[in-house]
């Protein structure tokens, strides 16, 4: 290589193995402030303000990786500390703590069938309690040697999981498995609307059939418009980028252990939604009906 003609920047962080946004946060590097440290270097005594916000910061950027500083800074007040989401941004980009790269999902609709679709009804809904809308969808996971497939049902109110199983087969046994967890868990009243994509196992004659026995309209997505179960997408990706692509599963007993934490124990019960005020989904449920008992006690007493 000719060291005499220039490399434009780009092809210097090529063959230096980095990107070109790390290339100008080393340019622009600063020194940790002392008020962000546990300890001043100088007079090795606590500084004003929170002394250990750095350290709080990594721990949770370490514990949720695909968290921005927006959820950071939430949790951090939710442990009772005073913070300013500027200084979290700043902490965080000090000390790289960048989100999980995206990648590319597998389709796994198959919509060419003859069976019977339905109208989107869910589109011109306006949800005020939970266990008026559910939503459900289908993903694949790569295991070492497989791929299983994943189905869930969430409720589109409190984005809580109330259903879900993993297996190895796309047919529709996977998706009542389910539906019936979100049955036996919820027991629904009359009314309920359940939304998904056109795919042959939600399109199914079994599937369709338990929903109309437990009085439960069918809504399913317009052709090619993946928008409509948008909620459900989303849910997804947070499950792909904060859970799957962290993990090794062995096999599918393995999977299903570690995916059941994570819906279970992480996502309904520890990680907080934008969408529900930067609440946990079991959280949100709870407040809710607490309020809902509380509007509901002056008329009982009535």
């Amino acid at each position: 290589m000719n060291l005499a003609i220039p490399l434009p920047l780009a092809g210097l962080c090529r063959l230096a193995g980095v990107s070109r946004a790390g290339y100008y946060r080393w340019c622009g590097e600063a020194p940790a402030e002392a008020e962000d440290m546990e300890l001043s270097p100088q007079r090795r005594r606590p500084v004003a303000g929170d002394p250990d916000l750095r350290d709080a910061v990594q721990r949770l950027a370490l514990e949720w990786p695909c968290y921005g500083s927006r959820r950071i800074t939430r949790e951090l007040r939710r442990q009772g500390r005073r913070v300013n989401r500027k200084r979290v941004q700043r902490l965080m980009r000090q000390d790289n703590l960048l989100c999980l790269r995206k990648r590319r999902f597998v389709v796994t609709t198959d919509s060419a069938h003859g069976l019977p679709v339905y109208p989107n009804l869910a589109r011109e809904m306006a949800l005020t309690g939970i266990d008026q809308l559910w939503i459900a969808d289908i993903t694949y996971i790569r295991l070492e040697t497989e791929s299983v497939y994943l189905a869930v049902v969430l409720d589109a109110y409190s984005r809580k999981v109330v259903g879900w199983a993993l297996d190895r087969t796309l047919e529709a046994t996977l998706t009542m498995e389910a539906l019936r967890m979100a049955l036996r868990r919820r027991r629904p009243a009359p009314g309920l609307v359940h939304h998904s994509d056109r795919g042959v196992q939600y399109a199914a004659g079994d599937y369709t059939d338990l929903l109309k026995a437990n009085s439960i309209a069918i809504s399913m997505s317009r052709s090619g418009n993946p928008y409509d179960n948008a909620r459900c997408e989303s849910f997804m990706k947070t499950l792909k980028y904060e859970e799957v692509y962290r993990a090794e599963y062995r096999d599918l007993a393995d999977a299903r252990a570690q995916i059941g934490v994570f819906l279970e124990k992480v996502y309904n019960q520890k990680r907080l939604h934008s969408a529900l005020g930067y609440l946990p989904p079991t959280e949100f449920e709870a407040q809710l009906m607490a309020r809902n008992m509380e509007a509901a006690a002056p008329q009982l007493v009535a």
